[in-house]
């Protein structure tokens, strides 16, 4: 399984369902001590034993799959509990055990199971892009599905963190995959794109120049051949997204950063020196940008490692990416 598997267990469980198979959603709840995956965190289980995605790094998988074939039968979900003894964490490449308390869903037209449509609404809200949460009562184990809209899940969506809340319902958050938009075909975006990809980005590139943005240069890369500021507006910039600007010629980087400037991107990063931020900076202020607008830029874009080769350039700007994304601990 690839590691961007992990990040589409909803797709995968419909697509068993709708293919005709009994299937069950495994989902992280809590944690206590060391854990591999955090709450949220989820396992599909097909009903010959198949399963896609991961609770525990593989400590107490094989106990949740007898579960979820149990809970198959009986048609109703379960909260289970794992103690991981030392020794077992130590196997799987944990320093320590510790506890993991999970939601194990069989999917199904009757209730307590989780009914398929409203998991083909949580999917058709992953597919257009819009943060959406399965709120289950760990007691009843009814559920309902909520947008950004509501107003005690604002911190969560933006935190990206699932788990239970005061009222005894646990909280799965689904935001829109991460994307990384690259403006510019260059050397640096070759090495860049598949380094998000193993980061757990949708990686696209974006360059008019068809010699540059070729599948030849890029295999199984998502290449955009419009102008950027057209390509940006077609890809609908949103508060998931981070944008590196890398052709060094600004007829193609100043209509991208500008695009990107007046959308919520949560990270914009531009190549060049600081004389060459300094020139552009004066491009955007004649464009109408504010000194607080031109300050979320990143530049010279990446982490400050002494980077010198494109990939090097790549990984301190992947760093910086993710700092960006998950903050300074």
């Amino acid at each position: 399984m690839s590691i961007t598997d992990h990040d589409t267990i909803p797709e995968i469980a419909l697509a068993w369902e709708q293919a005709g198979a009994r299937v069950a959603l495994a989902t992280v709840v809590q944690t206590w001590g060391s854990a591999p995956r955090q709450p949220g965190a989820q396992l599909a289980i097909r009903e010959d034993g198949t399963m896609m995605g991961s609770v525990s790094g593989g400590c107490v998988e094989g106990a949740v799959v007898f579960e979820a074939m149990e809970a198959l039968e009986s048609g109703k979900p379960r909260l289970l509990t794992y103690g991981v003894a030392d020794e077992t964490a130590f196997e799987v490449g944990l320093a320590c055990g510790g506890t993991i308390r999970i939601l194990v869903d069989p999917i199904g037209p009757q209730a307590p199971a989780l009914h398929p449509d409203m998991l083909a609404e949580l999917v058709a809200a992953r597919a257009a892009r819009h943060p959406i949460a399965l709120l289950t009562d760990l007691d009843s184990f009814a559920r309902r599905l909520a947008g950004t809209d509501a107003p005690d899940l604002a911190d969560r969506f933006r935190a990206d963190r699932s788990g239970p809340d005061e009222a005894g319902q646990m909280v799965t958050l689904y935001n829109p995959p991460l994307r990384l938009v690259i403006v510019g075909a260059v050397h640096i975006a070759q090495a860049l794109v598949p380094m998000a990809r193993l980061a757990g980005y949708d990686a696209v590139v974006v360059d008019p120049r068809d010699a540059f943005a070729s599948e030849t240069r890029f295999p199984d890369t998502r290449l955009l051949h419009d102008w950027p500021d057209d390509a940006l507006l077609a890809l609908g910039l949103d508060a998931r997204t981070a944008v590196v600007t890398l052709t060094h010629d600004s007829k193609l980087d100043d209509p991208a950063i500008i695009a990107a400037l007046r959308s919520d991107v949560f990270y914009l990063g531009c190549l060049g020196s600081t004389r060459t931020h300094a020139k552009r900076l004066e491009r955007l202020h004649a464009e109408g940008l504010t000194e607080t607008d031109v300050s979320r830029i990143h530049a010279p874009v990446g982490l400050n490692i002494g980077a010198r080769s494109p990939s090097e350039i790549a990984v301190a700007t992947l760093a910086q990416i993710t700092l960006a994304l998950r903050g300074a601990k």
